[in-house]
């Protein structure tokens, strides 16, 4: 008799698979929140920018980045938090919030504008910017715990 990752045989593994529905469950719920945030985002960033160069995306992909370095040193150093949760905020939160395919689509449609310095320049300050800004948020942690 095979015993399951939970230690019996029957109710281990349907325990196993309950654990993990519920984690995607919480990864799609926070995604949903994510998505929300990263579209209201940029609305306001639209408006307040007017269009011509992808501004919202950069502010989410960058204030996403340093929110995941403060959770991921808050996760390993101090905050005792159970794997849905972790995964909710990270994968689901943070995921839905930054984009890494809006960030690609708009790159491409500069560069099928001729638009070589601004698709240069968009790319560069976002991969900088964000693990920049993911280090930020680890040092910021690091310093205060």
């Amino acid at each position: 008799m095979k015993v399951g990752p939970l230690g019996s045989a029957s109710g281990g593994k349907q325990q196993a698979s309950m654990v993990y529905m519920q984690t995607v469950l919480f990864v799609g719920a926070g995604g949903a929140i994510g998505a929300m945030g990263r579209f209201m985002l940029g609305r306001v960033i639209f408006q307040a920018m007017g269009p011509g160069y992808p501004w919202g995306t950069l502010a989410a992909n960058i204030i996403g980045a340093l929110a995941l370095g403060i959770l991921a040193e808050l996760f390993a150093l101090r905050l005792s938090a159970p794997h849905n949760v972790q995964a909710a905020l990270t994968a689901g939160v943070l995921g839905g919030f930054t984009t890494f395919s809006a960030f690609s689509l708009e790159t491409a449609l500069m560069i099928e504008r001729n638009e070589w310095m601004g698709a240069a320049s968009y790319t560069a300050i976002s991969v900088i910017a964000c693990v920049g800004a993911l280090f930020l948020g680890m040092a910021i942690v690091r310093n205060i715990v």
